[in-house]
């Protein structure tokens, strides 16, 4: 019926009549025989009747008790169209994608690409540990670490479900029919994805798992050295079921944002679905919580510099499978890598030269979150783009970044390790200049009607419209969102810790382990 409604849409024809049609037409199919079914009949010639022939005898027999003329052009129409034979009527019309069998290497692009992704989780734990100081650098990781168990579980018993089934037929949310994952992939778990799509569903539901789990994890950069791990527990199991879930139905799953609903915005790899929610649930975030209680006179250095680049190491390496898999095709993949790695590029040399014109040092800690920034700011459009075009988000990205991380620090703002000014202002940044620079022979129409559409019809600056509403809806949704469960968790089990738990260190307050013996920091 989803199918009817919109062909009722498109062509302009009431649903009512367009219904009538359709249950006459069935009620004929299914009183008559197979076998007399007019698929070849002898003409009277002694040959075969041509196509057009056997069609116009169909026709009669069909609408034979049909009286009206609006009735009987509408019914031609669809049987024409039916039968394969509206070319003839009203020249080619746009081809459905094509149902295709499960291609191994495609999918092994998708397998790679879920390892990958949830290697960056790890990474994100080192790069965030190695900013706190020492007697908080566990709870630091584990609260990254910590979301390959949860999410993990919660994904595959219903997050999946609700990001990308559509048994509620909400723009906004899925439904319930992939609870626990039942029927995904079919009996084998090979089954492709849809029509159109290569990859098999279960290696689909894998990775977007992954990035179900890195979501939250980033948030938790904002939250560091004080918030109760009970809470962070709370907060990220909540967040992840009512913000990331209807955030994924809406821009990939069909819904409201992207390119199948209502605004037709694009977003390759999650610049919308990851970085700006995880961004601006940060930002609210740290508001609620309140500083720390040495911010900002006590704060001190990072703790361990190379743990950071070993962080920003392991996520280059795994925005690889990030951006890369996300092409669900491996023929067409490399475009993504390369776009990918050469913004990481771009942001870390722009972030460098910055540092060293302003303070006359480029830092190891500069060199790691432009290349961060860059690659944050890539994800919307690692496949919309050129190569050259790439340089442009890493260069804009990181001085974006670096401008953001400037005012923060002016106005004395609490986002500890910088979420929402990497990746909120990044995400930004690279959701808004994938409108203005993507490519339309990029975006294809089989897969991105609407934006496709947009771009045909009001070029770029179309785009950028969508891709701006796209933003300002996500900022308005998660930060209202976000807002909402911290303070029904402040209410139910508090936020953070005793100010003399603090200042103890929370690794062994509420993990009662430490990294390092004797403390040093």
């Amino acid at each position: 019926m989803w199918a009817v409604s919109r062909f009722a849409c498109a062509s302009g024809v009431p649903l009512p009549l367009l219904r009538d049609v359709l249950m006459h037409s069935h009620k004929l199919f299914t009183s008559c025989p197979v076998g007399l079914l007019p698929m070849s009949r002898p003409a009277s010639s002694g040959g075969s009747l041509s196509a057009l022939d056997t069609f116009d005898r169909f026709r009669t027999d069909l609408f034979a008790g049909i009286h009206q003329p609006e009735l009987r052009r509408l019914g031609v129409f669809l049987l024409a169209a039916g039968a394969g034979l509206l070319p003839l009527m009203a020249g080619s019309a746009h081809a459905a994608l094509t149902k295709v069998p499960t291609n191994g290497a495609d999918t092994l692009l998708m397998l790679m690409g879920s390892a990958l992704v949830l290697l960056m989780t790890p990474g994100l734990a080192f790069f965030y540990g190695g900013f706190t100081r020492a007697k908080n650098v566990l709870n630091t990781m584990m609260m990254s670490f910590f979301m390959m168990g949860l999410v993990g579980v919660l994904w595959v018993v219903i997050g999946y479900s609700l990001s990308f089934g559509v048994g509620f037929k909400s723009p906004f949310i899925g439904g319930l029919e992939f609870f626990m994952m039942n029927g995904v992939g079919g009996p084998l778990g090979d089954a492709p994805l849809a029509d159109g799509f290569a990859i098999s569903a279960t290696s689909f539901a894998l990775f977007q798992g992954m990035f179900a789990i890195i979501t939250p994890a980033l948030i938790s950069g904002a939250l560091v050295e004080r918030i109760s791990f009970k809470a962070w527990f709370w907060f990220t199991l909540l967040w992840s079921v009512f913000i990331y879930c209807p955030m994924a139905h809406m821009v990939w799953g069909g819904g409201f944002i992207g390119p199948l609903g209502s605004i037709g915005a694009i977003d390759f790899a999650g610049g919308t679905v990851v970085h700006i929610a995880s961004g601006v649930a940060a930002l609210v975030a740290a508001a609620i919580v309140g500083p720390r209680n040495a911010f900002p006179d006590a704060t001190r250095p990072p703790h361990n510099v190379p743990f950071i680049l070993l962080g920003a190491g392991l996520l280059w390496f795994g925005w690889f499978g990030f951006n890369g898999a996300s092409y669900f095709a491996a023929a067409g993949a490399g475009l993504c890598f390369v776009t990918t790695t050469t913004s990481a590029s771009a942001g870390m040399l722009t972030w460098c030269l910055i540092e060293w014109f302003k303070g006359g040092k480029p830092t190891a800690v500069g060199a790691a979150t432009g290349a961060v920034a860059g690659l944050v700011g890539i994800t919307p459009a690692a496949g919309f783009v050129t190569i050259g075009t790439s340089l442009l988000f890493g260069a804009l990205t990181a001085a974006a970044c670096f401008i953001a991380i400037q005012i923060k620090s002016a106005i004395k703002f609490d986002d500890s390790l910088d979420t929402f000014m990497v990746h909120g202002v990044g995400g930004t940044v690279g959701a808004l200049l994938t409108g203005i620079l993507a490519a339309k022979a990029l975006v294809p129409q089989d897969y991105f009607p609407l934006s496709a559409k947009i771009l045909a019809e009001s070029g770029n600056f179309g785009l950028f419209i969508a891709q701006f509403k796209a933003t300002i809806l996500t900022y308005a949704f998660v930060g209202i969102g976000t807002a909402i469960i911290l303070y029904v968790v402040k209410a139910t089990c508090g936020l953070r810790l005793e100010a003399d738990d603090e200042e103890r260190g929370v690794d062994i307050v509420c993990h009662g382990e430490e990294a390092y013996e004797p403390m040093t920091n």
